[in-house]
């Protein structure tokens, strides 16, 4: 099995190994109805991670690029170490070792062990002149895909998420439902959970994200025969094409 199979798999596997004893909050996104109800609208790190993910699954290496970088356009670093992966291994992108570096050390910004480590394996793979290259270009990557610049984008959009959805401005829903048409009428969805102060809150919001990935418990993977499995997008998701066309120089114009 390929490095990026395994780093896929642990981003699969991430949101349900957290590091104990305190788990992790539920990833929202294993919830169709939290999905239907139009959470990924407002969350585009976790949107376009999961476009990349199904577009892989397919086979489609160069929409699954694609939807990694805008998903690391919002600062989502398992996205970035997936476009790292792309350009080390020349699955989805030409590959180009100086520019997986340079991807990785973005990945492992915050301290995240799993890409503190694969940067490390990077950085040993690269000869001098290669070094001096990623740290020049990692410079032009950082200024666009850094924190600095990411955070403040992703919060904007979970504000004005919280802001526009329909129901509690503060959080608190109480009763409230959340009615979500399906094919056999409606089925309704606990307001409180839609509206958890995790997902909207930008620093609660990182923090949940920190417990997920800052020290997941990975061990031996061993993997079986591959077998076919539901998709988590919805079928309304948009077409790849029409949210994911060229990065460089395309900022996500969405409006609610």
């Amino acid at each position: 099995m390929t490095r990026l199979s395994l780093l896929a798999l642990l981003i699969l596997a991430s949101s349900t190994a957290a590091a104990q004893p305190t788990p992790a909050p539920p990833d929202p996104t294993e919830d169709p109805l939290m999905v239907t109800a139009g959470f990924l609208s407002w969350h585009p790190d976790l949107r376009f991670r999961l476009l990349g993910m199904e577009a892989a699954k397919k086979g489609d290496q160069e929409k699954a690029f694609q939807a990694y970088q805008r998903a690391s356009f919002y600062g989502d670093k398992p996205s970035q170490g997936m476009v790292a992966e792309m350009y080390w291994t020349g699955q989805g992108a030409a590959r180009d070792p100086v520019l997986a570096y340079a991807w990785m050390d973005l990945a492992a910004e915050r301290g995240y062990r799993g890409f503190l480590g694969l940067r490390e394996r990077y950085w040993n793979g690269l000869d001098g002149a290669q070094r001096e290259q990623a740290i020049e270009q990692g410079q032009a990557i950082y200024a666009r895909y850094g924190d600095a610049a990411a955070l403040p984008r992703i919060a904007s959009q979970l504000r004005r998420g919280r802001s526009q959805a329909v129901g509690s401005r503060t959080g608190f829903a109480g009763n409230a439902k959340i009615y979500v048409p399906g094919p056999g009428g409606y089925e309704t969805l606990d307001a409180t959970k839609f509206y958890d102060q995790r997902y909207w809150d930008p620093e609660r919001y990182q923090q949940w994200h920190d417990s997920i990935w800052a020290a997941p418990r990975v061990g031996r993977v061993e993997v079986g025969e591959m077998e076919q499995v539901e998709s988590r997008i919805p079928a309304t998701e948009p077409d790849l094409d029409a949210v994911a066309p060229e990065v460089e120089g395309v900022e996500d114009t969405r409006t609610p």
